[in-house]
């Protein structure tokens, strides 16, 4: 089914997608979706982004922020890695992300914000080119 002939809900979640996450991150997903992973990108896209995300109340960067909590929480580095450079696009600042991991410590674990501290710090790396 073409993008045209998607929900609004479901076009509301692409747009918001690509801004938070890029749009080639989002297009390489759609695109090494195959039969069986598919409509779990169609289904991310419309619910979590388009019914989610673009919901009013909460900006982009603050829901970045909780992300970014509730990822430490669930231990889900990959994620944790893409929410991280998605923040950063959503302007949430290198001493803000490290406020919220400090209270992931607390609410989480030591473990796990020691896991997402080493995976910022990769991330802040690579977009400074080092």
């Amino acid at each position: 089914m073409s993008q045209d002939q998607k929900s609004d809900t479901w076009k509301a979640g692409y747009a918001a997608r690509a801004k938070v996450l890029g749009e080639a991150y989002v297009e390489k997903a759609y695109r090494e979706a195959d039969d069986f992973s598919r409509d779990l990108q169609d289904y991310l896209t419309e619910h979590a982004w388009g019914a989610s995300w673009v919901r009013p109340g909460l900006d982009f960067r603050t829901r970045s922020m909780l992300n970014l909590a509730m990822i430490t929480a669930l231990n889900r580095p990959h994620e944790l890695e893409i929410h991280l450079r998605g923040a950063i696009r959503n302007g949430v600042t290198r001493d803000e992300i490290k406020e919220v991991l400090l209270q992931t410590a607390v609410y989480c674990g030591a473990p796990a914000a020691l896991d997402s501290f080493r995976i910022a710090r990769k991330v802040f790396a690579e977009l400074d080119g080092k």
